[in-house]
C-alpha cells in the first residue's frame, strides 16, 4: 500500500497495524460483543464513572440480560476485565484489567505509527 494523508489510508494503515497487535496480545481473543463491551468499560472508566453490571445490561444494543453475563463471565476468563466489590455487596463495579490497558497503549502506538 502507498503511503497517502487521506483518512482513510491512515485509518487502513491503523487497521494493518492493530491486527499485528491483536496477534500477538498476551490475552485470549475477544468476539466483536466483547470488543465492543470493553470499550464501553474502558470508556465509563476514563469518565471516571462507575460501572456496573447492572448498568451494562441497561444497554440494549448488546443484547440480553443473559447474554451479557456470559459475556462478561468470558471476558474475565480470558483476563480482560475484572469485578470488584462496592458498598452494596450485591453490586459488581465491573474494571479493566492491567493487560488490557496494556492493550490499549499498543494500539495507541499503533495510531501513532498510522499517522506518520
Amino acid at each position: 500500500m502507498t503511503k497517502s494523508n487521506t483518512g482513510a489510508d491512515i485509518y487502513l494503515h491503523f487497521l494493518q497495524l492493530s491486527q499485528r497487535v491483536r496477534g500477538a496480545a498476551a490475552l485470549p481473543a475477544l468476539d466483536p460483543l466483547e470488543e465492543r463491551m470493553l470499550g464501553m468499560i474502558a470508556l465509563a472508566l476514563r469518565r471516571h464513572e462507575r460501572l456496573c453490571v447492572r448498568d451494562l445490561m441497561t444497554h440494549a444494543e448488546l443484547g440480553a440480560p443473559a447474554t451479557i453475563h456470559g459475556r462478561l463471565k468470558s471476558m474475565r476468563e480470558k483476563g480482560w476485565v475484572a469485578l470488584a466489590d462496592t458498598e452494596d455487596a450485591r453490586r459488581k463495579q465491573v474494571q479493566v484489567t492491567a493487560p488490557a490497558m496494556r492493550y490499549f497503549a499498543r494500539l495507541a502506538r499503533c495510531m501513532v505509527l498510522a499517522m506518520r
